[in-house]
């Protein structure tokens, strides 16, 4: 029995197929290896693939589950492509509105001209839940204030890329782009013959670069970089290890860390150890009790005036959630305007905004056909999929709206592209995707790594591709323009990283998803 017999595109935008049934041309290969594969040997595969997520510790637990089962991080085996064209179109769209973004909120932070010229409404920033007055004047390393984004990228049922949403506090999931890849290239190498992928493990010594690039003055010949973590109950631990682990760096929680004298200092057992670069994990709120929430424990005492005084680097910089308010989404468009004087390579999603009382009211009259946020909610929470909903849910939402308009937007429910995944052991079925690449931001050049996390939407139906929500991922193949020696097969990147030892020193360490306790790191 063939993998994909009785497969159905059922009416959407198929990543892998064309509505013929055929192939697209650059997943031919792929799809003939697959094919010649049979189901057992094919399941086979994928229970050695859980074993390796086993062992190495990638399991999770959704937070508030009563069960405490740990269970092994979705990934299914059947790769998605990103043709070299699109993944041109996708670079460039996708540096042209971090470009923009960062002029804006340098702009908010310094001369509000885009407020001054009503571009955008000067109460949407004032009263966005992650603007901080506090940051008014200051001036990070560079200028630069997002250095790490992940932007989600979605397909409608015409092809067509549009993004979904940027994060640019603290965006996660790229550990599971470096893993997914070694996982494939293990359990099955044949895949990637003459296939021309492009490799992703360049990620984290790119991103190392980019990091000690902040030093402060006179600390550029060697600069002490860490990461900070809320600790070992956060969400995300798993990807804060990893992610140590690979930069080379410290991994440290807020009580490992103290300031005197505006300078930050690392506890160890040799004495006090000066820090200069902090690649943060924690948000805002949490970073100083000082000066944002006084009950945090998660950050350290007087960090903000040792960033403000220069003396460390903080990335991402304090105040970027400004940007990411999926209210200030709606302007992004006239953001790239504003300041690269250019139309958005890659457009948004049709977003009505409950704050704007024409718009509150088609909100609240169509409920059944859209798709509600919250402004500032990850992971698949405070979120209504109306035309999936009931009678009783609908008319909570329409509650939460009029007592809070500007925390909710809605968009039209899209077609969202599928692709082909193994569900349920035993057949492959379409589910819907997205698509996360991870941006770089240096002082002299923007990096998007030619891979992204693809997030799959494993229930049948289901338009919500969050792992707290039931979703999982596959590896994600950019593919070079010519062969030239491209190939993720030959690349060597599997040993490269696994080499590290990641199954014995990363064993045990749990991915516990859901809705995080307060002050931890969500999904975002």
């Amino acid at each position: 029995m063939s993998l994909f017999d009785n497969y159905q595109s059922n009416g959407f935008y198929d990543e892998m197929f064309q509505p013929d049934g055929q192939p697209r041309p650059h997943y031919l290969k792929l799809f003939q290896r697959l094919k010649a594969l049979s189901l057992e040997d094919f399941r086979r595969r994928c229970q050695l693939a859980e074993l390796t997520l086993i062992h190495q510790g990638i399991t999770f637990a959704v937070y508030g589950s009563d069960e405490g089962v740990e269970k092994p991080f979705p990934f299914d085996l059947i790769p998605r492509i990103v043709p070299a064209d699109e993944w041109d179109l996708i670079e460039r769209g996708l540096k042209q509105r971090l470009t923009a973004l960062n002029l804006f909120i340098h702009d908010v932070y310094h001369d509000q001209k885009i407020l001054n010229d009503r571009v955008v409404p000067r109460d949407l920033i004032m009263n966005a839940a992650h603007f901080r007055r506090e940051f008014i004047g200051a001036d990070p390393p560079g200028g630069i204030y997002v250095h790490i984004c992940g932007s989600d990228l979605i397909r409608d049922q015409y092809g067509k890329y549009q993004v979904l949403e940027d994060n640019l506090r603290t965006p996660s999931g790229v550990s599971y782009v470096l893993e997914n890849r070694i996982i494939l290239t293990r359990v099955l190498p044949q895949l990637f013959r003459d296939m021309p992928v492009r490799p992703v493990d360049h990620y984290t010594t790119q991103l190392l670069h980019n990091l000690r690039e902040l030093a402060p003055e006179g600390r550029a010949e060697s600069p002490n970089v860490v990461l900070l973590t809320p600790g070992v109950y956060n969400s995300a631990y798993f990807e804060h290890a990893f992610l140590a682990q690979q930069l080379g760096i410290e991994l440290v929680q807020g009580r490992d860390m103290f300031v005197n004298n505006n300078i930050v200092y690392m506890k160890t057992t040799k004495g006090p150890e000066r820090v200069d670069v902090i690649y943060r994990r924690v948000d805002d709120d949490f970073l100083d009790p000082l000066t944002f929430r006084s009950d945090s424990a998660l950050g350290v005492a007087g960090l903000v005036n040792a960033y403000r005084s220069s003396n460390v680097a903080i990335a991402n910089s304090i105040g970027t959630g400004v940007a990411d308010d999926k209210a200030v989404y709606a302007y992004v468009p006239h953001i790239i305007k504003y300041y690269l004087g250019e139309k958005p390579i890659l457009d948004n999603v049709e977003t009505f905004l409950a704050s704007d009382p024409k718009e509150c009211s088609y909100i609240l009259a169509n409920l059944d056909k859209l798709v509600v946020k919250a402004a500032n909610e990850s992971g698949g929470y405070g979120m209504l999929m109306g035309p999936q909903s009931s009678a009783a849910e609908r008319e909570g939402f329409a509650l939460k709206i009029k007592a809070n308009p500007r925390n909710y937007v809605a968009q039209p429910l899209i077609s969202l592209s599928q692709a082909p995944a193994f569900v349920d052991d035993c057949a492959v079925e379409g589910r819907h995707v997205d698509l996360r690449p991870y941006i770089l931001y240096g002082q002299k050049e923007i990096t998007i790594i030619p891979g992204a996390l693809t997030r799959v939407a494993l229930k049948r139906g289901s338009y919500v591709v969050n792992s707290s929500q039931g979703g999982g991922s596959k590896d994600t193949w950019v593919l070079a323009h010519d062969r030239g020696g491209m190939s993720q097969h030959r690349s060597g990147m599997s040993q490269s990283i696994s080499s590290t030892g990641m199954s014995q020193s990363l064993g045990g360490m749990t991915q516990t998803l859901g809705s995080p306790p307060v002050g931890q790191e969500g999904e975002e």
